[in-house]
């Protein structure tokens, strides 16, 4: 072959169908792994907001003597309570209470039913229950 020859030679439709395939294929594996990350990035805020507000939670029992009530709920973190049993040496706990990644409030029960209280997200669906990232996400997991 010659110069000319080797310059007007291109890619036959094999080559194409080749690496095509092989494209096909690696976006098969990359993309699935690459779609699942926002939810897992969700799962880890909630995680750390749960603890976050917990922290916070021990924080108020320290300088009141206990917990909010269910009633109370977690705005007591971030507005003194004016219902049902009134701490005497409240503080600012929270500059704001945050929703979970969702965008729904968390839920918080005193008495807790899987410890002395529960702070807990619904996951994606936003119901009780659920598997994957629809799973609960709670301060007893922490």
């Amino acid at each position: 072959m010659n110069l000319k020859q080797r310059a007007q030679r291109g890619f036959t439709l094999i080559e194409i169908l080749v690496v095509i395939a092989i494209l096909a294929i690696l976006g098969a594996l990359v993309v699935p792994k690459i779609m699942s990350r926002p939810d897992e990035a969700r799962v880890v805020a909630a995680k750390q907001d749960v603890q976050a507000l917990v922290q916070s939670l021990k924080l108020y029992k320290l300088d009141n003597g206990v917990y909010p009530s269910t009633e109370q709920g977690l705005k007591a973190l971030v507005e003194k309570p004016t219902a049902g049993q009134i701490p005497g040496n409240w503080k600012s706990y929270l500059d704001k209470l945050p929703n979970d990644p969702w965008g729904n409030a968390y839920v918080y029960l005193n008495p807790g039913i899987k410890s002395e209280i529960d702070v807990m997200s619904y996951g994606a669906d936003g119901q009780a229950g659920g598997e994957g990232h629809a799973a609960d996400i709670g301060s007893w997991l922490l």
